[in-house]
């Protein structure tokens, strides 16, 4: 019924989103130039005098040159009239009665100097209150066009404002003006009871309460746009949940801004909520002061410098304004594009990019002895379960070779710190992959122990955590492939939960941990609640707006884990001054021994003897039990 309300012809006028500057001006020199004509034929009880008609286009050009420059002045034809305001309207009526003013006073002179009449007073007064009204009507007129014809797209998205003080407001009106989406506004949810049952924009306030699911179905509500001041109470509210429940589309406003100057406010960008807004938790806070003593004007060596954490430690180091950055990976690719974000952002600091393998002893050596780094972060390592489980002699040459490598060369070459990531999967480890993780904890700690009480002893620090949102291979971009591919979503069990936290929270906590630690600790980190992978995919599913994307279980994989395991319990942790990050209490070997055991380890994965090689892991390890793995009859 709609499309049949709005000719053709007003559809193709009114398809953009804003009408141009030009076009309104034009109107307005119409509805001044008819405003005069009216208003002579009203003074004239509707008959023009042959005599009059040279006044009268006088009065018309002398009327319409003067609005025009008052309008430019006030730029009355600059505003977008579908978002029209108080204060338009405003500048509207300044414009008109300076005009008039203006026109009066000119004619008032001219007729005592000349005794010239210009316009007759009776006519400029018409015209001029019939002038505002007809300016006022056009665009109101215009406004409810674009209304119509908006909302009778078929694109057209019915959406709720989460969020009305101020920026709500601010958000609603600005919606038609989006060139993303066509949303038409159906009201407002309120998380205060004073709002409720309100009227704001022409659209009622529903309070965010159990009821809010029935509103949204009554309205035929598709997505709810959440202001950035409500994003906490999205999730504290338990509002999130039921919108997703509603198979509602959820969006944030980027920015929200206020222009005092005119009373205007209007909204930024607006975009689709992702499902790393939803698992946001509570900020993390760090001791920024300590972190800058250890790190400015240091040389900082960061191996994985092109991954996922390795990026991002790089990028918060560099914030301190360290001397030199050393960032060591083999990935050629996307280490050439960590270069040119150095190029962009950090010129200022000198940041060689080695393209090396941290299991070359020769190639680590000539690192070391050339840049003498003060600081280490080591986050290269291989990740992913299921390919170590399947490559274990790279699992243990590059790990647990790696590590080894750069910890002796760390304390031949005098580092001051150096800072380890490792993994929850290396608590009681059910695979290949987290195992070797264990061995390189064992052995950091452990020589961490024998060189403690030297004069200048590298301090060796172990920082632990489980997944992180959005790293290379990790399940949330997964996800997102599939549901782009229109599915299906593949979880490996119905049941399978996991510990998530974002990649620069894990790397703000590493820096923090490694800035606290005096030598031989396994930091853990509190990663909040765990999250349940199929209730994550279905999230995912319906943030997309895809419908019809089914999720299919595959069966757990080589060693993986139902439940992961971080140990934050006050049985199994020391607490610290920070209260995200706690000591592991590990069991500790002697470094002699175990570093033998690990030479041997080290010395069988070259023979590429899986079987061989997984013992002795277990060996070192007695704790590793495989899980759903053919090396589990070696725990038999």
């Amino acid at each position: 019924m709609a499309e049949e309300k709005v000719p053709g012809f007003l559809r193709r006028i009114f398809s953009s989103k804003v009408l141009p500057s030009w076009t309104i001006l034009i109107f307005d020199i119409f509805i001044v130039a008819l405003s005069v004509l009216i208003g002579y034929l009203i003074r004239t009880d509707f008959t023009f005098v042959m005599g009059q008609r040279g006044m009268m286009w006088v009065s018309v050009g002398v009327i319409v040159a003067v609005d025009v420059v008052f309008f430019r002045i006030f730029r009355t034809y600059s505003n977008v009239l579908r978002l029209s305001s108080f204060v338009d309207l405003m500048n509207l009526f300044a414009a008109q009665s300076l005009s008039m003013l203006t026109v009066l006073v000119a004619d008032l002179i001219i007729q005592y100097t000349a005794n010239i009449q210009i316009v007759p007073v009776s006519v400029l007064v018409i015209s001029y209150l019939v002038c505002f009204v007809l300016m006022v009507t056009m665009r109101l007129i215009i406004k409810s066009l674009y209304d119509e014809i908006s909302h009778s797209r078929s694109d057209s998205l019915p959406v709720f404002v989460y969020g009305t003080r101020g920026g709500g407001a601010a958000l609603a009106k600005s919606l038609p003006l989006n060139s993303d989406h066509n949303f038409t506004l159906k009201g407002f949810i309120s998380d205060d009871p004073s709002m409720a049952g309100k009227v704001l924009l022409g659209a009622n306030v529903y309070l965010n309460n159990a009821d809010i699911a029935e509103h949204l179905r009554e309205k035929k509500v598709r997505a709810v746009i959440v202001i950035p001041d409500k994003m906490e109470a999205l999730h504290e509210t338990g509002l999130a949940d039921i919108l997703l429940k509603e198979n509602i589309r959820l969006y944030v406003a980027k920015q929200i801004s206020d222009s005092t100057s005119t009373g205007e406010m209007f909204s930024g960008e607006i975009k689709a909520i992702d499902i790393e807004d939803l698992l946001m938790r509570d900020p993390i806070q760090i001791d920024m002061d300590s972190i800058r003593k250890h790190l400015e004007g240091k040389r900082v060596l960061i191996t994985g410098a092109a991954g996922s954490i390795g990026s991002e430690i790089m990028r918060q180091v560099a914030s301190f304004n360290p001397y030199q950055l050393i960032l060591v990976d083999q990935a050629e690719t996307p280490l050439h594009d960590i270069r040119l974000e150095l190029e962009n952002n950090w010129r200022n600091i000198e940041a060689p990019t080695i393209v090396a393998d941290i299991a070359s002893a020769d190639r680590m050596e000539q690192i070391f002895s050339q840049y003498k780094p003060e600081y280490v972060f080591h986050a290269a390592a291989y990740k992913h379960v299921p390919m170590m489980e399947d490559n274990v002699s790279e699992s243990i040459q590059n790990n647990v070779l790696g590590t080894k490598i750069l910890a002796d060369l760390s304390v031949r070459y005098g580092v001051k710190k150096f800072v380890m990531i490792s993994t929850d999967k290396a608590v009681n480890p059910s695979n290949v992959m987290g195992c070797s993780k264990r061995i390189c904890e064992i052995y950091v700690q452990s020589l961490a122990k024998k060189i403690a009480s030297k004069e200048g002893a590298t301090q060796f620090i172990t920082t632990r955590f489980g997944n992180v949102l959005g790293s290379n291979g990790s399940v949330i971009p997964l996800f997102r492939r599939q549901i782009e591919a229109g599915g299906p979503v593949t979880v490996t069990h119905p049941d399978i939960i996991r510990y998530f936290m974002t990649i620069p929270e894990a790397c703000r906590l590493v820096l923090e941990a490694g800035s606290m630690g005096h030598g031989g600790e396994i930091y853990i980190f509190d990663m909040g609640e765990p999250v349940k992978i199929v209730d994550l995919a279905k999230k995912m599913i319906t943030l997309s707006g895809r419908t019809g994307v089914k999720i299919e279980f595959t069966g757990l994989r080589h060693g993986e884990k139902l439940y992961e395991e971080l140990l934050a319990t006050s049985e199994n942790t020391t607490a610290t001054s920070h209260d995200k990050i706690m000591i592991a209490k590990v069991r500790e070997y002697d470094f002699d021994e175990v570093s033998s055991r690990i030479d041997a380890l080290i010395k069988a994965s070259h023979d590429f003897d899986e079987m061989k090689t997984v013992a002795l892991m277990k060996d070192i390890v007695p704790e590793f039990k495989s899980l759903n793995s053919k090396f589990s009859q070696l725990d038999k």
